[in-house]
């Protein structure tokens, strides 16, 4: 009992406060707003028109009452009982105090311009949907604003001749309803300025059944204009919802329209009248009075219109898409297959393209490496052939001085049937393992082995090499580094064996020995001719003449005698200057002087001479040519 108790009067508190919470939260002031139509809202254009109101009054600060009456004119022609419908509203809100009243339609302004003084004094007045400026319109007191109902026929058929320049006829399709009439004066009006150019009908007092006969047997070159239709001549009433896909289906010709609302039933479209806008407009307005403004301050704006097709109508007649203005709204545009698919189209392009450059990407490396490996087969092809052809011995090493490769004339120099028997062999062992005295040769002291430490070219013009079968050899080498990059990996070796030159040198410095020995001889020679036999007849003569200087009585018979004497030491002496210089060396030369000799010297002994001279030729120069 005691909880209960509790919980009651925690309750009753709870209650207060709300009471008080309640109490305290602001209220919004009350405004009401009448909505007068022409026609009641199973017509699609006043729902449209509404729900632009009803969207532009969203934003009001203030609490809304909205009032809507439809005087229903299409299905209530009769003037007596619009008549009635004026008087029953006249009487509903003569002591509803309203803030805002708007109309929608000519019929419902033409009411309120008529009584709005007497019935709705000092109520601010916005219109919608009425044509301004055609006759007949209502003259309007400073109460009275809003936005017109431009529905631009002018336009849209200027639209229809620029998709169809060879238009010859346009059927204006209109209804008998008092809007209906009031909106086609309109029309007429405005196309006077094509009436040189097309020839302009108008299907109007006719029944729907006979109306869409007419559509269905439009000739060639036709295009129509779709006004409103509130009401045929049979007095049958339709909304655009009704009547935009029976003319739109019937008529064999293209159907251009004046409304936003005959559109997306097969109506191709035109510079089309937006019931929706022009209500966001009015509800603007009104907004605007409701704050405060005067409906003098706010202006009146003629229309709102827009272009606007539909993208299945234009395919459907073949209408040329360049035609359509630029900034047009197009309803139901089928997406091309770019348009649907452009970002999968992009991404799939795009990894295709990776997908090639990869591949593009891997295809050139590998033609690279492809034309590398061929370079580099080209080189080795061309490298080994040389290395074959090559009289010089060449081999290469590691930097342990195991063979890496051997040529043939290294094999044949050292004396090997084969290459294994030299790859991977230390080098070194093999061609260098001792000195001539028989002690070891060290590593250190082998040219090749400087090369592997300091990468610079070694000659050696004097080294002994080691054949298979154990002899020795005198080679002439030539070391340079190997290397990858910049490491020194190895070292090759060219060597030539050099025992013939030695040989040859050796026999060349004999020859030199004996030919300064002949030179020796020759001196020897001509030392003891001078003075064995020159000089001994040249005293004898001298004696000889001394003893004529005793005698004179002898000197004529002993001249002749002292004269052949000197004669014959003259030809001796000149004989032996020759022999030391002969002049046959200078024109002959040296082969040609001794066959010279050779030839004199057996004519003298009575014997033939041959002379073999091939190889003595290349060992005649000019120091030689006298010893030989």
């Amino acid at each position: 009992m005691k909880r209960a108790g509790y919980l009651c009067v925690i309750a009753a508190l709870a209650a207060i406060a709300l009471s008080h919470s309640i109490a305290a939260a602001p209220t919004k002031e009350v405004r009401r707003i009448l909505i007068l139509n022409e026609v009641n809202s199973t017509y699609p254009g006043i729902s449209l028109i509404n729900e632009g109101i009803q969207t532009a009054l969203n934003d009001s600060p203030y609490h809304l009452d909205f009032y809507s009456e439809y005087m229903d004119t299409s299905l209530f022609p009769d003037p007596g009982v619009q008549q009635e419908f004026r008087d029953s509203y006249i009487r509903k809100y003569q002591n509803r105090k309203l803030d805002v009243i708007i109309t929608v339609g000519p019929s419902p302004l033409k009411f309120m311009q008529e009584v709005h003084q007497r019935a709705f004094p000092g109520v601010p007045i916005v219109f919608c949907l009425p044509t301004l400026g055609v006759p007949g319109t209502p003259i309007l007191d400073s109460d009275f604003t809003g936005v017109g109902n431009d529905i631009a026929p002018a336009e849209t058929v200027g639209t229809a001749l620029r998709f169809l320049p060879g238009t010859k006829n346009v059927v204006v399709v209109g209804g008998v309803a008092p809007i209906d009439r009031e909106q086609l004066a309109n029309v007429k009006d405005e196309l006077k300025g094509y009436e040189g150019r097309v020839d302009i009908s108008y299907l109007t007092d006719l029944a729907m059944p006979d109306l869409l006969e007419r559509l269905r047997h439009l000739p060639s070159n036709t295009v129509v204009l779709l006004t409103s239709v509130g009401a045929d001549a049979a007095g049958t009433g339709f909304k655009s919802n009704e009547l935009g896909p029976m003319v739109a289906g019937a008529a064999n010709a293209p159907v251009f329209s004046l409304y936003d609302v005959y559109l997306n039933h097969g109506e191709v479209g035109g510079y089309l009248s937006s019931l929706s806008e022009q209500g966001k407009v009015a509800g603007g307005m009104a907004l605007r009075m409701l704050r405060g403004e005067k409906p003098q301050d706010i202006p009146m704006v003629k229309g709102v219109n827009t272009y606007m097709f539909d993208w299945r109508a234009i395919k459907r007649w073949g209408l040329k898409e360049t035609a359509i203005p630029p900034g047009s709204i197009v309803l139901n545009r089928q997406p091309t297959v770019w348009e649907s698919y452009k970002w999968h189209i992009i991404s799939g392009i795009s990894l295709i393209l990776f997908e090639a450059l990869l591949i593009g990407g891997l295809v050139w490396q590998r033609a690279r490496r492809r034309k590398a490996e061929t370079a580099v087969r080209d080189r080795d092809d061309r490298l080994r052939l040389l290395l074959d052809s090559t009289a010089e011995a060449i081999y290469g090493i590691d930097l342990q001085h195991r063979c890496t490769f051997c040529n043939p004339a290294c094999l044949r120099a050292l004396g090997y049937e084969r290459v294994d028997e030299v790859l991977g062999k230390n080098m070194h062992n093999l061609i260098h393992h001792t000195r001539a005295d028989g002690t070891s040769f060290p590593v250190e002291e082998c040219g090749v082995h400087r090369v592997t430490r300091t990468g610079e070219g070694v000659h050696a013009e004097d080294e002994m090499f080691w054949r298979a079968n154990g002899t020795r050899f005198p080679a002439e080498s030539w070391s340079y580094p190997q290397r990858r990059g910049e490491e020194i990996v190895g070292a090759v070796v060219a060597f030539v064996d050099i025992t013939e030159r030695k040989l040859a040198e050796a026999a060349l410095a004999d020859l030199s020995r004996k030919l300064l020995d002949a030179q020796e001889k020759e001196r020897n020679r001509i030392g003891r001719e001078l003075h064995d036999d020159i000089n001994q007849r040249l005293a004898m003569l001298a004696v000889e003449l001394e003893q004529l200087q005793d005698n004179p009585s002898e000197v004529r018979s002993r001249v002749q005698e002292l004269r052949k004497q000197t004669t014959e030491i003259s030809n001796d002496v000149q004989a032996l200057s020759h022999e030391l210089h002969s002049s046959k060396l200078e024109y002959l030369g040296a082969i040609g002087g001794m066959k010279s000799w050779c030839k004199e010297f057996g004519e003298r002994q009575g014997i033939q001479i041959e002379l073999g001279h091939s190889a003595l030729e290349p060992y005649v120069v000019n120091p030689f040519k006298s010893c030989l």
